[in-house]
């Protein structure tokens, strides 16, 4: 019976490649409604093998368990394929290829093991559904063919078996079959690895490859809205880049952005991963009906409506989810296949703001004073610098020339900021920094204006701000704001404006290091770290701060969410603007985190951290800056 169905295989086997490449095509045919977006095409595809097995690995590796059966998984089903097409394919009968291929299999049967161990139960992140069934296909996969493989390898006679087996494997190499391929092309749990594997090589941002970064929103061009039809941002599905509906195809459903998402966690209208899967409803059509992962906290599953030329706002999602965004990354640095979301989610923020003018809550009421008054919250610009009053700050218009650029930010306008702002200065002073501000010629660096979807506004605040900065000397810029320090470091570089720059937390640490700053233990009991979300995920900076408190005889009780893996404040992508209602507030969860360490105070690197932080109602440790911890701790200062 075995004879027989090896000489079906090849038929079956081409065949079933055939129905593949046609699949492929129509999904490669859903990619290309979106916007086009130059790629080298060979380039990316030689860059896969790497990418796959390095890049993609550092994100997966985290969880071993599923990073070593995804190996064996994985790995096995590829090289198990390729062979399987060689042997029973192209008949290459050689008891050596048979051994490897039975070697491969193997490993695939282990892997597919492991996983529905682990799906039984599944996490409450993983979607169910269909993803229920996809152990039982890779089982069958690899079983079925392994069976088949024993004659090739000597082990058995070809005539080995009854007719009832050979139907039995029938049935299984094209279920098993059925789900590896059609699944990959024309749709099913497996089509994250046709599109995935495309995805890694033409992504948006390949600079986050080989150890690469990249964090910074991706500009516009403003002045290329000549089109009549033309808009500025995302209004539908098509109106994304083509390699933006690759990526949302990619998406495995694992749940790590859902279970990390600080919008989610709340109880606001928002789930990453559900969004994702909405993007692709919106470009392959139909609903999200036959969704089976967790929904937008609040929705109900069944109501999004495809159509890659729809308004996305009206029947694919609700605009409050994209207003749930604190753009914290967590997503983004969780994702295994390398997703990016908020790319996505300010995309279609720029449509809402600058083609419908429906920035909600406080919103467009920030956006006119950021026009009207260079700062958010309509503060007289000439009133910049009346924090400083007794402080005898250089301003850069009277000197020119300074080591250090100290950008203020708009603490300069909030009480409890100024109190931050105080104790840098005191810093540099005592370690002796020759420094300046701008003073009334700063403006507020656009952060605020980017993250609602103004980039007409972010693009006029920064070409300003880097219109005054080149009329100055100076070696680097020093700010107390992490988000002022992403813009001026990351953003700025795309209208022109390439500088040195650098959180004050990493410069004091340097102005310790060469001894500087004489500094004496903290005695203000147990500390814990925040670790502000652009600060970390989005410039990697987690040591700096840490280092600092260690000089000061500080050990530091880490939180469980710490690192890369810190949870938001709440207080990032202009949230506390839009304030988008949930169950509980982002920043009183995080105040949960810190009591759990039972801390007297926590630290923080971010002004905007310390203002949610000091808003929850409940009592909590004290929350100090860096800075004033440093401060406090200067040798020769009373406490």
């Amino acid at each position: 019976m075995l004879t027989l169905l090896e000489n079906l295989l090849p038929i079956l086997l081409f065949g079933m490649v055939a129905i593949a490449l046609v699949g492929a095509v129509r999904r490669i045919n859903l990619w290309r409604v979106g916007q086009a977006h130059p790629v080298n095409i060979i380039a990316g595809l030689m860059s896969i093998p790497r990418r796959y097995l390095v890049d993609l690995h550092h994100v997966v590796a985290r969880d071993k368990y599923i990073s070593n059966t995804h190996v064996a998984t994985a790995g096995g089903f590829v090289a198990s394929l390729v062979l399987v097409l060689l042997v029973h394919g192209l008949g290459l009968d050689s008891a050596v290829f048979g051994w490897i291929l039975l070697f491969t299999l193997l490993c695939m049967f282990v892997g597919a093991l492991f996983i529905y161990t682990r799906r039984n139960p599944p996490p409450s992140r993983l979607s169910k559904g269909p993803w229920m069934r996809l152990p039982k296909s890779l089982l069958m996969f690899a079983t079925s063919f392994f069976i088949v493989t024993l004659p090739v390898a000597g082990l058995v006679s070809s005539t080995f078996g009854s007719w009832v087996l050979g139907l039995i494997l029938l049935v299984g190499i094209i279920w098993g079959l059925g789900e590896m391929l059609f699944g990959m092309t024309w749709g099913g749990p497996m089509k994250h690895a046709f599109a995935g594997a495309l995805h890694l090589a033409f992504h948006r941002r390949p600079e986050r490859f080989g150890g690469g970064r990249s964090t910074a929103l991706l500009p516009i061009d403003l002045d290329s809205n000549s089109d009549a039809d033309a808009h500025f941002g995302v209004g539908k599905t098509s109106d994304f880049k083509w390699n933006q509906l690759l990526g949302f195809d990619a998406c495995v459903q694992c749940g790590r952005c859902e279970a990390v998402c600080p919008a989610f966690a709340a109880g606001q209208p928002l789930n990453p991963k559900k969004l994702i899967q909405d993007m692709v409803v919106g470009m392959a059509g139909g609903s999200d009906a036959k969704y089976a992962g967790s929904p937008y906290p609040g929705r109900d599953v069944g109501q999004a409506k495809g159509g890659a030329n729809n308004i996305i706002t009206e029947g694919l999602l609700d605009a409050d989810t994209l207003w749930s965004c604190t753009t914290c990354r967590a997503c983004v640095e969780e994702c295994p296949m390398m997703i990016e979301h908020v790319d996505a989610i300010v995309d279609m923020r720029r449509f809402q703001t600058l083609e419908r003018g429906l920035t909600p809550n406080k919103g467009a009421e920030t956006l006119d004073n950021l026009i009207a008054t260079d700062n958010p919250n309509g503060m007289d610009p000439a009133s910049r610098t009346h924090w400083a009053a007794d402080q005898n700050l250089p301003l850069m218009k009277d000197v020119q020339e300074a080591e250090v650029l100290f950008w203020v930010s708009d603490g300069a306008f909030d009480m409890r900021s100024q109190r931050i702002l105080r104790a840098f200065v005191k810093l540099l002073k005592a370690a002796n920094v020759n420094f300046a501000i701008l003073g009334d010629e700063e403006c507020d660096s656009g952060d605020v204006a980017r993250r609602l979807g103004d980039e007409a506004t972010f693009q006029s605040l920064a070409k300003r701000n880097i219109a005054v900065l080149e009329q100055y000397s100076f070696k680097r810029i020093v700010t107390t704001d992490p988000h002022a320090f992403h813009c001026l470091k990351n953003e700025y570089s795309d209208f022109g404006g390439h500088y040195d720059v650098q959180h004050h937390t990493t410069f004091i640490n340097g102005l310790v290091a060469t001894g500087q700053l004489k500094l004496s233990a903290f005695k203000g009991g147990k500390v814990t770290y925040h670790d502000p979300c652009y600060l970390g995920r989005y410039n990697g900076e987690y040591d700096s701060p840490r280092e600092l408190l260690a000089v000061l005889g500080i050990e530091l009780i880490e939180m469980e969410r710490s690192g890369f893996r810190s949870r938001c404040c709440g207080g990032g992508g202009g949230a506390p603007i839009t304030d988008v209602p949930g169950e509980r507030r982002i920043a009183d969860m995080r105040m949960e985190d810190i009591r759990g360490t039972g801390a007297d105070v926590v630290a923080v690197g971010c002004q905007q951290c310390t203002a949610m932080l000091e808003g929850v109602v409940e009592p909590g440790p004290e929350v100090q800056d860096i800075a004033e911890i440093v401060a406090q701790s200067l040798l020769g200062e009373a406490h």
